[in-house]
């Protein structure tokens, strides 16, 4: 793999490290089993992207890409918390909805940024390219990463966590388990549509295909962060998430770029079966290490 090949996925990891802490809130935090990702991711992208184009600033831009991830988030809770509607078919339902909304907001299937102002457009250099575009979405990721460890500290987040952790006593505690929900998933969606806006940004250009299998991704980088970094502090465990996403990328990468794979009739059109067989595998290692470690006690 080459030196641009790494930084490429370095560059992909760490977008998809906001995707999987929006991920770890909805799946791990809330419980909340969320296929809304798959539409928050492109919606964000679009948001941003017809937002470039009006010559609204970049960082705004992301910022509404990042608002309008929050409301789709608040509209799968409150299909769920307000109408009953199971949390799965609700984020299904929203997802499905998504796809019309991000054609209407775009206005075609694919919406070009080439020559338009991004957040990189300013620092980044034909020199510098391949590693300071890494450098600016890390920034952006740590400051996520921050915001989120300390929100969790706080009396709203250990309240999220506990209503997660047990809903009954979280609702004897008198904690407003609906309003902890319609919060949690406003602010995952948030940060998975943040992903997208800075996708459309390094990519050139918004396109409606670009949520496919955005779930599976986060959820790939979750279990894998949790395999490789096994943590109950809550910072360990968003440092563990952003770990995988980066050390799925780079997996990724190295599979597309192996020359045994290519032989066996490997494409790049099979990454997703190959994301499916590395979330199996993160899977059953764990259940693997234990009867080895059982069994060696």
């Amino acid at each position: 793999m080459s030196l641009i090949a790494f930084f490429g996925a370095l560059e992909s990891g760490l977008i998809y490290a906001l995707v999987a802490l929006g991920v770890l809130l909805s799946f791990r935090t809330l419980d909340f089993p969320d296929l809304t990702a798959d539409g928050s991711f492109p919606l964000g992208g679009a948001i941003a992207g017809i937002s470039i184009i009006s010559g609204i600033d970049p960082w705004i831009a992301c910022g509404l890409g990042m608002l309008a991830g929050a409301l789709a988030g608040m509209v799968t809770a409150f299909l769920h918390v307000k109408l009953g509607i199971l949390q799965l078919l609700a984020s299904i339902l929203v997802m499905v909805a998504l796809y019309s909304v991000n054609l209407r907001i775009m206005g075609a299937p694919n919406l070009p940024l080439l020559g338009e102002q991004t957040i990189f457009t300013d620092l980044v250099t034909n020199e510098n390219g391949y590693w300071m575009r890494c450098v600016i979405i890390g920034a952006v990721v740590l400051v996520a990463k921050l915001v989120l460890d300390w929100f969790f500290s706080t009396e709203s987040g250990l309240s999220m966590r506990a209503t997660g952790s047990n809903l009954r006593m979280a609702q004897a505690q008198g904690i407003n388990t609906s309003w902890m929900t319609v919060i949690g998933m406003a602010i995952s969606n948030a940060l998975i549509a943040l992903g997208g806006a800075l996708f459309v940004q390094t990519q050139g250009s918004a396109d409606i295909s670009i949520g496919v299998g955005t779930i599976v991704i986060g959820l790939a980088a979750v279990i894998m962060g949790e395999t490789i970094l096994p943590a109950k502090r809550i910072w360990l465990i968003t440092l563990a998430v952003i770990l995988g996403a980066i050390v799925y990328r780079l997996i990724i990468q190295v599979a597309l770029s192996s020359k045994l794979l290519r032989d066996i009739g490997f494409q790049s059109s099979d990454v997703q079966l190959l994301t499916a067989l590395m979330v199996v595998l993160a899977l059953v290692l764990p259940n693997i290490k234990s009867k080895i470690l059982s069994k060696m006690n």
